[in-house]
């Protein structure tokens, strides 16, 4: 699934091609993608003109002036800019036709994206209103986070993908920041201290933007707004390394499971 990594080079590569551009049609393929698509879309958008593109956690935001669209890539999706001509593959379900005659496509097999539409603050919608901080805000602090623990029993892990802690870091993000902090996934949030939530937030601050720089991981469908996969993959120091040597100690990296989902760490270097 695309983390926030993902979605911001998916949002920093289309929104050159969209910010000042009006909507001339829009060309649906599917009723519905996780939810039916909006009715009226096609009606709502054209005309419209794209004045920004924003992103709240792993939610691409278009700001149209009468309303936002609200896109979510799910499991699978990818936006790419192209040419008006190109032909549509399978799973290509949504086109934004633009008036400089190139179009915003939408694909995404597994059709566990969505596509919605908001009038009035966005912020306030349903999907948006209860999300925790942006990481990479400077209003993310390690203070920040030690005092939304107190008295948390769940492990750091757990905590650190809980939406309404911090949005965006994803279990990708996550075991790679706790490794880059020295911190057990498996330790109770409530026990680390406010040292320690300092570092951690460093930590995932300079792994987002890490991610970032290197166009983001391909794990299985990404690929960014040209079509190229991200890259950080290669620079995992724990995830999907389970039983391989640690990179900085050469114990053998442990493989658990947390909440169903696999947690990877280096039992000597993360306590």
């Amino acid at each position: 699934m695309p983390e926030l990594p993902e979605v911001e080079v998916t949002r920093r590569g289309i929104a050159p091609y969209l910010e000042g551009c009006r909507v001339a049609s829009v060309v649906l393929r599917t009723p519905g993608l996780r939810w039916p698509l909006p009715e009226d879309l096609a009606r709502t958008l054209e005309g419209a003109t794209i004045r920004t593109v924003s992103r709240r956690g792993k939610y691409l935001l278009l700001d149209c002036g009468r309303g936002t669209l609200i896109l979510h890539l799910g499991m699978s999706g990818s936006l790419r800019v192209l040419h008006a001509a190109l032909p549509p593959r399978k799973h290509d379900h949504v086109d934004l036709v633009l008036a400089t005659g190139a179009i915003l496509r939408f694909h995404d097999p597994r059709r566990f994206g969505a596509m919605l539409w908001s009038t009035g603050d966005v912020m306030r919608h349903a999907l948006l209103a209860r999300l925790g901080p942006e990481p990479l805000a400077a209003t993310f602090t390690g203070r920040l986070l030690y005092e939304k623990t107190r008295g948390r029993t769940a492990s750091i892990k757990q905590i650190l993908m809980n939406s309404q802690v911090v949005v965006g870091v994803g279990n990708i993000y996550a075991s790679e920041a706790l490794f880059a902090a020295g911190i057990d996934p498996t330790v109770s949030a409530g026990r680390i201290g406010l040292r320690r939530y300092g570092k951690l937030v460093e930590a995932i601050k300079e792994t987002l933007s890490l991610s970032i720089a290197a166009g983001g991981s391909t794990l299985r469908d990404f690929v960014d707004s040209t079509g190229n996969p991200g890259y950080f993959q290669q620079c995992y120091w724990v995830y999907r390394r389970g039983g391989q040597p640690c990179r900085r100690c050469g114990t053998a990296i442990r493989h658990i499971r947390q909440g169903q989902r696999s947690s990877f760490y280096c039992p000597h270097c993360q306590r």
